[in-house]
């Protein structure tokens, strides 16, 4: 079984900054996940990143991962399916094999929340999507729907504008309670493609073979919009498994509750990124890099008193 002084569990921002500051304190590092890049791999472009200005977001992660295996932590490919700690040693257990840290840097960030209406799981994959960057360009002259009023949701429909020939952004609330970036929302108002629809609550996808249609609920009654495809931008939901199963502490968001330093409540166990409440719901990579940075440093004086 390979030994390290810590292992980071996850390969987005948080995870890999993680790795090039622990490699940087001298600790033999391992960064290991199923999904390099994790959400900022979705990113259609980023303005707001020091430095990268216009770059997509797997343009910047192929960055991050390139730095962080350069500098000399090993990174491994491969999910982790459980963490047991033993005195004071963690053992990490993968699809691959098993391997032993001093500390555990928990970077597991967070997945797409789900619509939960009819027709979303059936048609999933048939022209349901959670990933406008993946999916975008088997729609091309083609009419979809984008759901959710938050920065991505304005951001992917944007980025399926270079494809699609009608984009509808609704959301469940009025214009003014969205949660997206005002900068995005007034691209989103200028670009002759995308049609902006509020106070539609997400009621049933309708298809056969594929999707057909998008059916809402408006000033109570049926708005039914026909479509090739439906891009579920509603949220996130942080992935806690791994945290819950060492005893990590959870806030009543689900996240993982950190300290200013990155700590938790187990000893020897850190964690950053958007799977903690520590970005007060500002889940941004240079937020996410930031965590990592500081997770790393907390891990070094922790692994310095043993």
């Amino acid at each position: 079984m390979r030994q390290y002084d810590v292992i980071i569990v996850g390969l987005g921002p948080a995870g890999c900054t993680a790795g090039i500051y622990a490699t940087r304190f001298g600790l033999k590092t391992l960064v290991m996940g199923k999904e390099p890049g994790g959400q900022a791999n979705e990113a259609y472009e980023v303005d707001n990143y020091p430095g990268m200005l216009g770059a997509k977001g797997i343009e910047i992660m192929n960055k991050f991962r390139e730095q962080t295996k350069t500098l000399g932590a090993e990174i491994v490919f491969s999910e982790v399916v459980g963490i047991e700690k033993n005195g004071n040693s963690f053992f990490v257990r993968t699809e691959s094999g098993e391997y032993e840290g001093k500390a555990v840097i928990l970077a597991t960030g967070s997945k797409k929340r789900r619509l939960n209406i009819p027709g979303e799981n059936e048609l999933r994959g048939r022209g349901v999507s959670y990933c406008a960057i993946c999916d975008a360009p088997f729609f091309r002259d083609k009419a979809v729907c984008v759901i959710g009023g938050g920065t991505s949701a304005v951001m992917s429909a944007l980025m399926i504008t270079e494809h699609a020939k009608k984009v509808y952004l609704v959301y469940r609330k009025e214009k003014e309670d969205m949660r997206a970036m005002p900068a995005w929302v007034r691209k989103a108002e200028q670009n002759r493609k995308v049609e902006m629809i509020f106070s539609s609550a997400p009621k049933r996808i309708e298809g056969k073979e594929k999707v057909e249609a998008m059916v809402f609920e408006k000033s109570g009654k049926e708005l039914r919009l026909r479509v090739d495809g439906v891009f579920v931008e509603v949220g996130t939901v942080p992935q806690t498994a791994l945290a819950e199963k060492l005893g990590v502490s959870l806030d009543k968001g689900g996240k993982i509750k950190v300290g200013c330093d990155m700590t938790t409540n187990v000893k020897g166990v850190f964690a950053a990124g958007d799977v903690t409440n520590g970005s007060a719901d500002f889940e941004q990579i240079i937020i996410a890099a930031s965590e990592g940075a500081n997770a790393a440093k907390s891990a070094y004086n922790y692994l310095r008193k043993l």
